[in-house]
């Protein structure tokens, strides 16, 4: 394995990277993509209620949340190769778990190990990415990454539909234990070593690099920033709880879908989400990074009416391709001005902790949106997402300020 500091060129090195962790990600998402339409399905078999399959949701964030701030740790100490290679191994351990489980509790107890094996790989994955770009190209490197990560998470519920609907709703968690032993393997023998790129762990001065504690004070203290972050936290919210938990029993109970429709109905939406995602990171290079995450927010939250009001299967795909126009458009832009916002040698520690609120809402959401779905109804929660979404926006267009206002401005 040649390291990425002894590869050629910088640009070379760069261009491999992202080409090998746009597989690498990929091959992951694949497999998680595939359990989306079973996974509530799969808890319900269980016998349990809709806050209790919500706790299966969140428990995935919750582990994810857990491990982002180690995942920073562990990246810098031993280098961000090891580390998603660390990742793939826990994922496929995890849902090897999940689908010999024999009780809900003990399927619960999976998907934590599973989430902690995904939480290692998406937040390396962003340090990575951090570590390998500048703010010039920033935009279009995240939003070739992100249209992949979204474009193989969408694609995936209809492979994933299919294995559930032909062999069991077990068979995507087996699909989805090779993809992370797949995963452990790219990055272990194709992704080379990034940590060094461009002084990515070295504060400015040179010296010792501060404590990961020290680096979230400052960035506590950066008021875009802290809205960037909370614009991770309720997209992950309308994601987790409203696309993964409720939506599936949604469009199963009162549209009458089956796990297939469902599948093919989230992979279509992707379709839209790859077609725009490298014009979007043009947009953010171009514009800044503003001009692209507002529209965004406010489109997730229109997305989310949508599959509320969609009262037939045309209108749940119709549903699918906004949110998937809004997530492929919402992704790339948060992530680069949260790696705009790192501090000098912090790549790490801000990709993490841009990370771990981002999960924080992955924990939160499943729970919150499904005691909304127990008490009073599927389109209550759907609703709250939306408005959720569209007060953050608010707050983020007034109030945070651009990190890079992109090439039509002039020179300062």
């Amino acid at each position: 394995m040649v390291s990425a500091n002894k590869a050629g060129g910088r640009g070379t090195v760069e261009r491999r990277v992202l080409v090998w962790m746009c597989v690498l990600v990929a091959v992951n998402q694949l497999g998680f993509g595939g359990i989306v339409p079973s996974l509530a399905l799969y808890a319900n078999s269980f016998g349990v209620s809709a806050s209790a399959i919500g706790l299966a949701v969140a428990i995935y964030g919750l582990a994810r949340f857990a491990v982002a701030a180690p995942s920073g740790h562990l990246s810098d100490r031993f280098g961000r190769r090891p580390t998603l290679a660390l990742g793939g191994l826990v994922t496929a351990i995890g849902n090897l778990w999940c689908a010999l489980a024999t009780s809900f509790p003990e399927f619960v107890i999976a998907r934590f190990v599973a989430g902690a094996g995904a939480g290692l790989i998406i937040t390396t994955g962003h340090i990575v990415l951090a570590d390998i770009t500048t703010p010039e190209r920033r935009g279009r490197t995240l939003a070739i990454y992100q249209g992949v990560f979204i474009f193989a998470v969408g694609i995936g519920p209809y492979p994933g539909g299919l294995l559930a609907e032909h062999f069991g709703l077990a068979a995507p968690f087996y699909a989805y234990t090779l993809s992370g032993l797949a995963t452990g393997s790219l990055a272990w023998f194709a992704v080379a070593e990034t940590r060094d790129l461009a002084g990515a762990h070295r504060p400015a001065d040179g010296g010792p690099r501060p404590s990961f504690i020290t680096q979230a004070k400052l960035l506590a203290g950066q008021v875009g920033f802290v809205l960037v972050c909370l614009v991770g936290l309720l997209k992950a919210v309308a994601r987790t709880g409203g696309l993964f938990s409720i939506i599936p029993l949604f469009a199963s109970l009162r549209l009458g879908l089956g796990v297939s429709e469902i599948g093919l109905g989230l992979a279509l939406g992707t379709v839209i989400g790859l077609i725009v995602a490298y014009p979007t990171g043009m947009l953010v290079d171009y514009f800044g990074r503003k001009a692209v995450i507002v529209p965004a927010i406010f489109l997730g939250g229109a997305s989310m009416l949508f599959f509320c009001w969609a009262p037939s299967f045309a209108w749940f795909v119709a549903a699918c391709l906004v949110w998937g126009l809004a997530s492929s458009v919402g992704s790339a832009a948060p992530a680069a001005y949260a790696a705009d916002s790192a501090p000098p040698g912090a790549n790490a520690a801000t990709m993490s902790l841009y990370r771990m609120v981002g999960d924080a809402g992955y924990v939160a959401g499943p729970i919150l949106l499904g005691l909304i779905a127990d008490l009073y109804e599927p389109e209550a929660a759907l609703i709250l997402s939306a408005i959720l979404l569209a007060i953050v926006g608010v707050l983020f267009a007034l109030f945070a300020p651009e990190t890079y206002r992109g090439r039509r401005a002039p020179p300062p």
